[in-house]
């Protein structure tokens, strides 16, 4: 019998299911697991400064990989410090795999029957029941024998049917005691039931949009994480209707003939009209999140007939945007089954011109206006320096996006080039976001491709300080990320937010309590080269900087007195109450007959192209 450490273990089963990176922050509640996993030949180490990053990096890498890395953190507040990162993989179905260390069984609190007890180890919290609610599976491994089972059973349920994080919490003396693993016993999953499609269910979707005339596609994020990519192109391809997408832009070009906008409450205007126009909503892997179809959801497509395909069916039985056509299913194997019911399918007249009059709202209403682009003194217009920055970008890039400005500007006007990639998280959309999702995207990379790829970070000025000490991570490894730093000096969300409600101001800027360093002199704190980017000059070096090998970081100067445009409007009744505008009425508002003219009519006659 040979036995090695529990901690062997692990280290040695996540390296031969493939999994080749551990980030972690070292601690000694998870001191065995911290030395196993670190000095596995097949698992490469990268060190963290805070485990919130370390869980954040974890999330962004397993969107660009295909699988998950491993976050290790140890008991008590490191454990505490990674549960905003779970919670942003929880909401996004990311799969995540940690493994945390705890205190000794004898000390452990779920194994002392005393109630009310808060604490017994040292540092010690109960981390099991802190993220149970915002995990796949959680659990505390209390027997050494029982190690491979919970470890399979995590790695399963983390990357099947809805994907999302999964905890594993190992006492310390778990981790060192030792165990034959040939003598372990294994976890079987079940054979997989989700994704059976009934016949009746999908000659009702290929009849419905047969007899559409203004068909529309709404892609989600549901997409990737289903790892349906190429049945989504497959079936699109075939369909030839609009196609739209939903915090997922980087599924399709946005020079691609099929390609019709992105609608939600920060989108754009032809995405909206597209949807708000249609008859039919085809949506696949999306779960409709209110960002997506705002507050006045009851005003959504209203005339459409929605067929709405998720593998989660809690998704499916929400209380607010009901489907007309729910299929629960597994999305890979539903495009699987509707391209075989698609084999003689040809678009009809009405489709092409639906298409057209699609096309055509996106010549009409620009993402960017020429206004935008005019100089307007020493700072730039945030939606010209994103304009010109993907402009300049190749189709290999990938572009890590934090939140408010540097998610909802590029996600509004980046022109996606086919193999580019563009990501936020959007159900956390947790300030701090931005940097570590680039540290994890590059890594993410080289799992996936076994070669660097261009990275790209966008951060605002205020999200950049939540985890700004991992500029030392980028520093010590040399990742040659480009930053990008966008100053519109705070928060600009939040000042756009209080000034309209309250007229007043409170903690958003430096005029009201909350200001922000010099940038610049920051990262050369780090090493990292730094420079300063104005509206006099930053096109013509953006190539420069873009080309240059190694890290760098440029502080983006931003004209703040740019909201964000278009946007739907919200308004507060005299009762309290705030009321939503629909998504086709969106601010700066149009003029009222114009905004007829790209509304089709009750009758289905085409309105005026």
């Amino acid at each position: 019998m040979t036995t090695i450490s529990v901690a062997a273990f692990i280290a040695r089963h996540l390296a031969d299911t493939g999994h080749r990176h551990v980030f972690l922050v070292t601690g000694g509640g998870a001191m065995f697991l911290n030395d196993a996993l670190c000095h596995h030949p097949g698992i490469a180490p990268v060190f963290f400064h805070h485990e919130q990053a370390a869980a954040m990096a974890a999330e962004a890498y397993a969107r660009i990989a295909d699988r998950p890395p491993v976050l290790n953190v140890t008991t008590g507040p490191g454990g505490i410090n990674a549960l905003n990162g779970v919670f942003g993989a929880w909401t996004d179905s990311v799969p995540m795999i940690v493994i945390s260390g705890q205190v000794k069984r004898a000390t452990c609190l779920a194994t002392t029957p005393v109630p009310g007890l808060r604490q017994l180890g040292d540092q010690e919290g109960e981390i099991v029941r802190m993220v149970a609610g915002i995990s796949k599976y959680a659990a505390l491994v209390e027997r050494p024998e029982d190690i491979a089972w919970h470890l399979d059973q995590a790695l399963h349920l983390a990357t099947s049917g809805r994907p999302g994080p999964v905890w594993l919490d190992i006492p310390i003396d778990v981790q060192s005691a030792s165990v034959d693993p040939a003598g372990l016993r294994r976890f079987l999953p079940a054979p997989d039931a989700a994704g059976e499609i009934s016949v009746a269910d999908m000659e009702g979707v290929v009849e419905r949009l047969r007899s559409a005339r203004r068909p529309v596609i709404v892609a989600g994020s549901g997409v990737r994480a289903g790892r349906a990519t190429a049945g989504f192109e497959s079936v699109i391809r075939r369909l030839e209707i609009p196609v739209t997408t939903a915090w997922t832009h980087d599924l399709i070009a946005s020079d691609d003939a099929l390609f019709c906008g992105r609608p939600g409450t920060i989108g754009t205007r032809a995405g909206n009209f597209t949807v708000q126009n249609a008859d039919l909503l085809l949506i696949l892997g999306s779960r409709l999140n209110v960002r997506q179809v705002s507050y006045n959801w009851p005003a959504f497509a209203p005339r459409a007939f929605k067929i709405q395909v998720d593998i989660d069916p809690a998704e499916l039985s929400k209380p607010t945007v009901r489907p007309d056509l729910p299929i629960c299913a597994d999305l890979g194997r539903f495009l699987a089954t509707l391209a075989t019911h698609l084999a003689s399918w040809r678009p009809s007249e009405s489709h092409q011109a639906c298409l057209a009059w699609c096309k055509q709202r996106l010549l009409d209403y620009p993402n960017v206006r020429p206004e935008q682009r005019a100089p307007a003194g020493e700072r730039i217009n945030p939606y010209h320096f994103i304009e010109t920055l993907f402009n300049r970008l190749g189709d290999d890039d990938i572009v890590a996006c934090g939140n408010a400005s540097a998610t909802i500007v590029p996600f509004q006007v980046a022109a996606i080039r086919r193999g580019m990639r563009m990501f936020s998280n959007s159900g956390s959309a947790s300030m701090g976001y931005d940097l570590p999702a680039a540290i994890g995207a590059y890594y993410g990379a080289l799992n996936a491709r076994g070669r660097q790829r261009r990275v790209v970070c966008l951060a605002g000025d205020g999200s950049i300080m939540m985890n700004v000490q991992e500029l030392q991570t980028v520093a010590h490894y040399r990742l040659p990320l480009k930053i990008f730093v966008l100053d519109n000096r705070g928060y600009l969300s939040i000042r756009s937010s209080q000034g309209n409600f309250f007229g007043r101001l409170a903690g958003a800027g430096p005029e009201s309590g909350v200001e922000l360093p010099d940038f610049v002199a920051v990262a050369g704190a780090f090493g990292i080269p730094a420079s300063r980017l104005d509206a006099a000059d930053f096109a013509a070096r953006l190539p420069a900087i873009l080309d240059a090998p190694g890290p760098c970081l440029c502080q983006v100067m931003l004209d703040e007195r740019q909201q964000f445009e278009p946007r739907t409007s919200s308004r507060q009744l005299d009762d309290g109450r705030i009321v939503s505008a629909p998504l086709e009425d969106m601010y700066p508002f149009l003029d009222r007959d114009e905004l007829a003219r790209n509304l089709w009519p009750p009758d289905d006659a085409d309105p005026a192209a």
